[in-house]
């Protein structure tokens, strides 16, 4: 019971970091490297002493780049905040990582489409393609 009550504090501690980040960005942030950019997730280690925020950007590599710069540049600031609109025992540290599950949704959407035009997986039966 006590591990299920450590992992819903943590889920809820890692939504109120998100949301706090996600409102510093569009309130407070002035670094137009982070103009546009969107964090997606915050996942906190076991101790909840760090964490790693997932961040997506629309662009090229250079693009991506620039964010992962800009938020290097802002994350003091950005933790300062945090200390500010939360009340919790220890802060963590921000870790920023550019969010890469859209791109591997889409390889693998590909992917499934590729192998059902080949026939090597059957269609689904929920397909309002394949009943017509």
């Amino acid at each position: 019971m006590a591990n299920q009550r450590s992992f819903d504090r943590t889920q809820r501690l890692e939504g109120q970091l998100r949301a706090c980040l996600t409102e510093a960005l569009q309130r407070e942030v002035k670094d137009p490297r982070l103009e546009g950019v969107v964090i997606s997730a915050v996942r906190l280690n076991r101790d909840r002493t760090h964490a790693r925020v997932y961040f997506s950007v629309i662009g090229d590599d250079e693009r991506e780049r620039q964010a992962g710069d800009g938020f290097n540049a802002a994350a003091s600031f950005l933790r300062r905040d945090l200390g500010r609109r939360l009340r919790i025992r220890v802060l963590p540290t921000l870790e920023f990582a550019r969010d890469t599950s859209y791109e591997y949704g889409d390889r693998m959407e590909r992917l499934f489409d590729r192998l059902h035009e080949e026939g090597a997986i059957p269609p689904s039966p929920e397909d309002p393609e394949e009943t017509s």
